[in-house]
């Protein structure tokens, strides 16, 4: 869920017995779940009114897209991997819209063992 795996667990609620005590724990614990009851419900809220503030052209817009890690995984990575598999319909694109003298012909490769040419003003 967050991380934590059962020693974590059995961690923490030993802590919340030493801190709280065997009387309080219980209103502790229904004061925290009906805490985080009332988050999950504002995040609802402001989730739906900013969907209905941005209206039918944004229906498929998820505000988890925001978080910069979800942006790079989305946009970078998505693009990385359609090249990788070849699925990417702009690789298709830009490799026929090179110029044709940049273009490689078959000539133009070089054979096992072959030196590429030097050109000292390029480097």
């Amino acid at each position: 869920m967050f991380g934590l795996g059962w020693p974590e667990i059995v961690a923490l609620v030993v802590i919340a017995l030493l801190v709280f005590g065997p009387e309080k724990l219980p209103q502790a614990a229904s004061q925290a779940g009906k805490t985080l009851r009332n988050l999950r419900r504002m995040a609802n809220n402001a989730r739906d009114d900013l969907r209905t503030g941005l209206g039918p052209e944004f229906a498929d817009f998820d505000p988890a897209d925001l978080n910069p890690k979800n942006f790079v995984r989305k946009h970078l990575t998505a693009d990385l991997e359609d090249d990788w598999n070849g699925t990417s319909a702009t690789s298709a694109t830009t490799a026929t819209a090179e110029p044709a003298d940049h273009a490689m012909s078959g000539a133009d490769e070089l054979g096992y063992g072959e030196i590429p040419p030097y050109d000292s003003d390029a480097t």
